[in-house]
């Protein structure tokens, strides 16, 4: 969502911390020690190794054995029906549905020690996005809340519009963006907004940009079949808080780009945008502009382009994150959501895995990133593709995985990570780490490092008061 009712942060120059401390706790400023602290407080940010962030959130857990920690020589029972097959990493063991992923792990780094202990999909979700935590509050269910945890994408946002070296006056891409729905919007038979991806108690000033395509039916899942490009506007949820600049929702054959010229007609004839905050006016300034209108517009790229990505929903999305971030945007989420209840959280049956899952994601990874290889765009984009969580080594009665969250798997590619190369090793069940355990936060860390913002940097929470952006965190040792 777009809609910003933030208040624009401060600083306090030309004081030391020393004497901006002395001076708040006289209450000389009229001022709390907590809001103050908060206004001194500057993201920490130095030269990135990445320009950028693709982040490839694949819902509900992919099996660690049925993708790239493959156990062949255990029992019947776990190491599942599928083979694994040769790749360009030397002993990466990688399931047969991926070929195109085998024929490119040359340009990424496998993970196999992610590990943490929440099994549920809201938690785990919020914490890999994150790196903290989520504790559902009580009669909260599983919906994102004001006072979750900002999202990544969000304190990457913060930072680059806090901090001196981030500001780029006049620009015109947002700084993060969530591909091609909020999590959850399309999950059959639930109304969810699932945790994680948004800016919670950093304020709304910081929320994702969000597009949204729809279904066709209730039983459709556009991630498994081609789409239409009348299915793939990308429009924009929340562009606007006032109905006069809303975009028109009830012409469904108006394109995206027709819509960008409905909006920006109303705002050159309404005195509504007058009373906006100065970040919200630059916002819709943003969206409407010729700039952000030719990236949301998947019709400029060729079709063998698409082809390559893959017309099915998951394909096109990614290949919309690798226009965005060309176009400037620091932080592209792309969400393969459980739209039909299950998908990724396959406790069903592998049917699904073998014939849907894993061949689109295949087809969309293996693109991406030959795509930016091709266009010199992978050394400064790090693209990172995991789940929230791993499946349970011993499978069910009808051959599906139950939740497990205790090891699962991750790839790290661009950015200066080292392609070919594997990272920690697991057990003989694919069921604990063996070496190297991965936490979330170590992940939250290694991302933000590569971004060039100091993982230990302190941010101001919703009191006011400086929190640490990651807690005991290590960063990962992936890059060359």
């Amino acid at each position: 969502m777009l809609t910003v009712l933030g208040q624009a942060s401060s600083a306090c120059d030309g004081l030391t911390r020393r004497r901006l401390l002395e001076v708040a706790g006289a209450g000389l400023l009229g001022a709390s020690f907590g809001k103050l602290a908060a206004a001194e407080t500057r993201p920490a940010v130095r030269a990135p190794r990445a320009r950028s962030v693709i982040f490839l959130f694949l819902y509900g857990g992919p099996s660690q054995l049925e993708t790239f920690d493959m156990k062949p020589e255990a029992a019947d029972a776990i190491r599942g029906p599928f083979k694994p097959i040769a790749s360009r990493t030397p002993e990466l063991r990688i399931c047969e549905y991926l070929p195109k992923t085998a024929a490119v792990s040359d340009k990424f780094c496998v993970l196999r020690t992610l590990t943490h202990p929440y099994n549920d999909h809201s938690t785990a979700g919020h914490y890999l996005q994150t790196g903290h935590p989520w504790h559902i509050p009580i009669g909260g269910g599983f919906n994102s809340t004001p006072n979750d945890w900002p999202s990544m994408g969000s304190v990457a946002q913060y930072a680059q519009q806090s901090s001196r070296a981030g500001q780029q006056p006049g620009g015109t891409m947002p700084g993060y963006v969530v591909l091609p729905n909020y999590l959850g919007r399309l999950e059959e038979g639930l109304v969810l907004r699932r945790p994680g991806e948004y800016a919670g108690w950093l304020g709304s000033k910081y929320e994702p940009l969000t597009t949204v395509i729809d279904k066709r039916h209730d039983k459709d899942n556009p991630y498994w079949r081609d789409c239409k490009d009348d299915e793939l506007r990308f429009e924009i949820q929340g562009l606007a808080a006032g109905k006069d600049l809303a975009l028109d929702r009830l012409s469904r054959r108006r394109s995206l780009v027709e819509q960008f010229d409905l909006v920006r007609r109303k705002l050159d004839g309404s005195r509504a945008v007058d009373g906006y905050h100065d970040f919200e006016k630059r916002a819709l300034a943003l969206v409407t502009s010729g700039e952000a209108r030719r990236a949301l517009d998947i019709r400029q790229e060729s079709a063998a382009t698409r082809d390559r990505y893959g017309r099915h929903l998951f394909g096109q999305a990614t290949l919309m994150a690798r226009r965005l971030i060309e176009a400037g945007v620091r932080f592209a989420t792309v969400h393969y959501d459980c739209v039909d209840g299950y998908s990724w959280d396959s406790h069903l049956s592998s049917r699904d895995v073998k014939s849907h899952l894993l061949p689109t994601f295949d087809q969309a990874y293996a693109a991406l990133l030959t795509d930016l290889e091709e266009r010199g765009l992978l050394s400064e984009t790090l693209v990172v593709a995991i789940g929230e969580m791993g499946r349970t080594p011993r499978a069910n009665p009808n051959w599906g995985r139950n939740h497990w969250s205790t090891l699962f798997s991750a790839l790290l590619a661009g950015g200066g990570v080292r392609g070919g190369t594997m990272y920690g090793t697991s057990d003989a069940q694919a069921a604990y780490p063996t070496d190297h355990p991965i936490r979330p936060e170590d992940l939250a860390a290694t991302i933000f490092d590569a971004l060039g913002i100091d993982p230990e940097m302190r941010i101001p929470n919703s009191q006011g008061r400086p929190v640490s952006l990651v807690e005991n965190a290590k960063k990962i040792d992936v890059f060359a």
